[in-house]
């Protein structure tokens, strides 16, 4: 894995969370910028997937064990999106919380993918 992108994603995540955080509190639900900010997290962990399985395809083994791996980089890819789509259906503070939530466990599932790959 690289470990670059994986701290970039992570401390994006943390920014996101940061951010709708700080609409939940003002008692906001997420606006198209948020959502927008979400897309540009999102793309970050779609990044990482693909570089995920390109490595996986040259030969190189996470300390871990793949499947474990595999599964944790599709949930670092889904998480933000399904957020997101569930802070749309939510459309009061709540909604706000939802995606900081999601910023949130996409942090923590980047943290989480540094210690299975072994880096």
């Amino acid at each position: 894995m690289l470990t670059v992108l994986t701290l970039v994603t992570g401390v994006a995540a943390l920014l996101l969370a940061a951010w709708c955080g700080w609409a939940a509190y003002r008692d906001q639900p997420t606006k198209d910028w948020h959502l927008i900010g979400m897309a540009a997290v999102s793309v970050l962990a779609a990044v990482q997937l693909v570089i995920g399985i390109v490595q996986l395809a040259r030969g190189e083994k996470p300390e871990q064990g793949t499947a474990i791996f595999v599964a944790y980089l599709l949930g670092a890819f889904a998480c933000v999106p399904a957020a997101g789509f569930m802070s749309l259906a939510e459309r009061t503070r709540w909604g706000s919380v939802t995606a900081a939530a999601g910023g949130v466990v996409l942090a923590v599932l980047q943290v989480r993918l540094y210690d299975i790959w072994g880096s």
